[in-house]
């Protein structure tokens, strides 16, 4: 019995992301939403943090640090108290349901030098988009 052989290819590592047709209206819905917090829209509140996430809600910074809800509120409730005007670009959306009303949204997200890959998870339940986590890495240079 043989096994194969598995050639791989490695001028293209990345992989192709086309967000199927049937959900592109969740994808347009879901890019008004990000970069999460950022968007005055939704609120610069405790209140309004509180909405946005889910209980379960956590983070991976771009350090690889991990931030509990309660700890991200409280860097969103110091940020906002001295709001700054923030010029950032995102690009390369592409969104996947990973379960039913479940949905992961990718994005390249340009802050001036600074490059980073996002994922967030967002959850519709009861007519609400909940985050229930969300992950910043850095794109090295080069």
């Amino acid at each position: 019995m043989s096994l194969g052989v598995i050639k791989i290819t490695m001028n293209n590592t990345e992989p192709l992301r086309i967000t199927n047709d049937d959900i592109l209206s969740v994808q347009e819905e879901l890019i008004k939403r990000e970069p999460i917090f950022h968007r005055l829209e939704w609120g610069t509140t405790r209140t309004d943090f509180e909405n946005m996430t889910d209980v379960a809600f956590w983070e991976v910074g771009a350090s690889g640090h991990r931030y509990s809800r309660e700890f991200v509120w409280s860097v969103l409730e110091e940020r906002y108290k001295n709001p700054s005007e923030d010029s950032w670009e995102a690009e390369d959306f592409y969104c996947q349901e990973i379960a039913p009303n479940n949905y992961l949204l990718t994005y390249k997200l340009h802050q001036g030098e600074r490059v980073t890959q996002r994922s967030t998870l967002w959850r519709h339940s009861n007519g609400y988009w909940k985050i229930v986590y969300h992950q910043g890495t850095i794109v090295e240079k080069g």
